[in-house]
């Protein structure tokens, strides 16, 4: 070989082997919800292996500014209704002009324009992270057959808990060999039993001493439902009358919250902090924690609930009874029932003993299974993994 052509080539190889790896997460769009703050989690932790961008079917979103600000590339695809070909195009584009080896999927949609930008030109390996489900869920046969269509060899598929791999496989008939569970994680040491801000929080919202403070934590969808949350509240007004609620996140269900709350005359009762960023010290002034989903994966909301030393009531929805043991971590009730949520509510309600008991079980409990450092491990696993392939 000519020693130009030969030394050109060492050179670079040699950068290959410096340069780290480009990730890119995809995502609806970069606001408050479980996935897009995992997404985030995932770049920041492997940022010292890995350079991460960002591509967003949507909007930017509420979090862009600081994933910016942290070096990260973050593009808006602005997708149309129905399936946008020309974002995927856009996609593809990006992925090649970014040099991206392996795309981080969040859920269905961004895998699914992943896999077509694949067909349009861009080359790698994708990992399709589903973290919950739709309600109600069913099989759906062009998605069965496109997945089969577009899945690859070197692709990976995980689903947060085993509620969700028994969904993909289904309804998506994805084939259960290819499909791993990793559990969603928190970093303990952000939370604080304690509660040292608790005074403090309390007092900038105006919780009195002898108030009971509930919070919910979840973006304003329906798929939360909020409205059996409101109703709840409605049912203890007269057996426990020092409840408040405290509404956490934001969504097209705002005005539908606000409206129900005025027809229950709720609104002495009820506060909607909209979109925070600062749930860790929030919850050091809560008493209880409550999730009244219809569906769920493995709400990131619940284990920095339990991991704050919450006692915690939620609906027995996908993945949350893989979460909470109940009678010991907190308490489940049926979804879609105010009257059974009521009452697991003004149990808890009634009995400070019980609820530090199951605040102290709860946080051992995210400590032994749900700990970040376990999943961050798990999907640095996964990423070797693919690229090797």
């Amino acid at each position: 070989m000519n020693p130009a052509v030969e030394s050109a080539a060492a050179r670079r190889v040699s950068h290959q082997e410096l340069a780290p790896v480009t990730v890119c997460q995809v995502v609806h769009a970069l606001d408050f919800g479980g996935a897009e703050v995992l997404a985030r989690q995932f770049a920041l932790e492997g940022r010292l292996s890995q350079r991460s961008v960002f591509a967003c079917l949507d909007g930017a979103g509420a979090m862009a500014a600081e994933l910016r600000a942290a070096g990260c590339v973050v593009q808006p695809l602005e997708r149309r209704a129905g399936v946008d070909l020309r974002c995927a195009w856009r996609l593809a584009r990006f992925c090649r002009r970014q040099n991206v080896r392996l795309v981080h999927a969040h859920q269905y949609a961004p895998f699914l324009y992943t896999a077509l930008a694949r067909r349009m030109g861009w080359r790698g390996a994708i990992l399709f992270h589903e973290h919950g489900r739709d309600w109600p869920d069913y099989r759906r046969w062009k998605r069965v057959w496109a997945n089969r269509l577009l899945l690859r060899p070197a692709d990976r598929i995980v689903a947060v808990g085993a509620g969700v791999r028994q969904a993909l496989i289904d309804h998506e008939g994805l084939p259960p060999s290819r499909i791993r569970v990793i559990y969603n994680g928190v970093e303990p040491a952000h939370y604080d039993p304690a509660r040292p801000q608790r005074e403090a929080v309390r007092a900038e919202l105006g919780i009195g001493p002898e108030e009971l403070a509930v919070f919910q934590v979840a973006r304003l969808d329906r798929l939360k439902d909020h409205a059996t949350a409101l109703e709840t509240l409605d049912r203890l007004r007269e057996r426990q009358p020092r409840l408040r609620l405290f509404l956490v996140g934001e969504g097209e269900e705002r005005r539908n919250i606000r409206r129900q709350m005025t027809e229950l005359r709720l609104d002495d009762r009820v506060r909607l902090l909209g979109a925070r960023g600062d749930v860790p010290r929030l919850l050091q002034a809560a008493d209880l924690f409550l999730l009244t989903s219809m569906t769920e994966g493995i709400p990131l909301t619940l284990l920095e609930a339990m991991a704050s030393g919450l006692a915690c009531v939620a609906t027995c929805v996908g993945g949350v009874a893989e979460v909470i043991v109940p009678g010991e971590t907190g308490l489940l009730a049926r979804s879609g029932d105010p009257a059974d949520i009521a009452g697991q509510l003004d149990r808890l309600s009634s009995d400070p003993a019980l609820r530090q008991q199951m605040g102290r079980a709860g946080r051992q409990r995210i400590q032994q299974r749900f700990a970040a450092a376990q999943m961050h491990a798990s999907y640095r696993q996964v990423y070797r993994e693919m690229l090797a392939s």
